[in-house]
């Protein structure tokens, strides 16, 4: 691997402004970048702290070499764990939390910080990636050209706006207040899934105030394969997300959820029962009337997400923006999926249940040792079991 040059704050006497916690595995040149990216930052009063979760390659030598203190697992415990260990080692009165194949813009900390100095009661904030990925290929850049979409929309005031939940790909928070609520919850979240909205929404609830900063801006390095986004919408986020949500009792409308994307998700759901009865019609008026659901409903997902295409099309052309209506179609039928399979396990799973208990996600949870909670928060509904919990 080529060397990355010594990077953030050296150690010394006076106490950073800002810790950045990297957590990694096997990060590769990806990790690479990401490092030189952060010695390029702004914001020069920051201690860098990579947790290497189990890495068989030399992502640990790669980081001290870049001037990080160094936290090595000897197996992986998933980015939840890591983050929670790297929060625990920071030094700075606020963290950004940042994932290894993610390279900040040298504003992008001098931004999220200056939001927070102008504003003590700001509890946490997130990014966006920007759009010009730096991965090739047509799944790859659709994927992170969505993600940019999404996260600049919405009511701006200057370039921010409120949310309810939090996101660690580029994201800030007060490191007293990541404590006091326990962190992420590894018990739930064992590998990478949604352990940063859960813990949005906990914070929310109790009352604290998070903003999405459309100009804390970061390039995502990437590289999809159309099997992996499958993957992660169902199970990584799909099938978790509205399992909190039904947990929780949140009607969430923001971000990718909003309610025009679940009305495109039930018209992905009806124009492809339409276009598969069609054939199979035994007359030629049904026949006819399940073609023409079939195209309606395409015709107002076009409609509903033309905002969208057009962005595709300015950044790649039409062709590419033609491409990524397939590709949102895929998206949209896994959302439908993840919708069936959390239902299913909400009504026969373990969580369904266990369903009647109450709902404490408004509270701290215990998942950091040490916490002032630790030994007094009762364990919520849906929380995987400890040892020594009774049933």
């Amino acid at each position: 691997m080529d060397d990355v040059p010594a990077g953030p704050a050296s150690p010394g006497p006076r106490r950073p402004s800002l810790s950045v916690v990297v957590p990694v595995r096997d990060g590769g040149r990806d990790f690479e970048r990401c490092l030189r990216r952060l010695r390029d930052s702004r914001a020069a009063d920051f201690e860098l702290i990579v947790v290497d979760d189990g890495s068989t390659d030399d992502s640990s030598r790669v980081a001290e070499r870049a001037g990080a203190v160094v936290v090595r697992l000897d197996r992986a415990q998933g980015p939840a764990a890591a983050r929670n260990l790297g929060a625990q080692r920071a030094s700075a009165p606020l963290i950004f939390f940042l994932d290894a194949d993610v390279a900040v813009h040298p504003d992008a900390l001098s931004r999220a910080l200056a939001r927070f100095q102008a504003d003590p009661a700001l509890a946490a904030l997130f990014g966006s990636y920007d759009d010009d990925p730096a991965a090739p290929g047509i799944v790859s850049q659709y994927r992170n050209l969505l993600h940019h979409f999404v996260h600049q929309q919405g009511r701006f005031d200057g370039d921010v706006r409120p949310v309810h939940t939090f996101w660690t790909g580029c994201g800030m928070i007060r490191r007293d207040l990541f404590l006091d609520f326990g962190g992420f919850d590894p018990r739930l979240y064992p590998r990478p899934a949604i352990e940063d909205i859960e813990l949005g929404y906990r914070l929310t609830r109790a009352g604290h105030r998070i903003v999405l900063a459309r100009d804390v801006l970061a390039t995502h390095m990437k590289r999809w394969t159309l099997a992996e986004m499958v993957r992660t919408d169902i199970f990584r986020r799909g099938v978790p997300w509205m399992l909190l949500i039904k947990r929780t009792g949140i009607v969430e409308t923001d971000l990718n959820v909003r309610a025009t994307q679940k009305l495109c998700v039930a018209l992905t759901g009806l124009s492809g029962i339409a276009a598969a009865i069609a054939p199979l019609a035994p007359t030629l008026s049904l026949a006819a009337l399940a073609g023409t659901i079939a195209v309606g409903g395409l015709a107002a997902i076009v409609g509903l997400n033309r905002a969208f295409f057009a962005f595709l099309a300015r950044r790649k052309g039409w062709a590419f923006a033609a491409a990524g209506l397939a590709l949102q179609l895929v998206y949209y039928v896994c959302c439908g999926l993840s919708v069936v399979i959390a239902m299913t396990y909400w009504q026969f799973g373990r969580l369904g249940r266990r369903a009647t208990r109450p709902d404490r996600t408004a509270v701290p949870a215990p998942h950091l040792q040490g916490t002032r909670e630790a030994s007094t928060v009762p364990r919520r509904a849906g929380s995987v079991a400890r040892p020594g919990d009774r049933p």
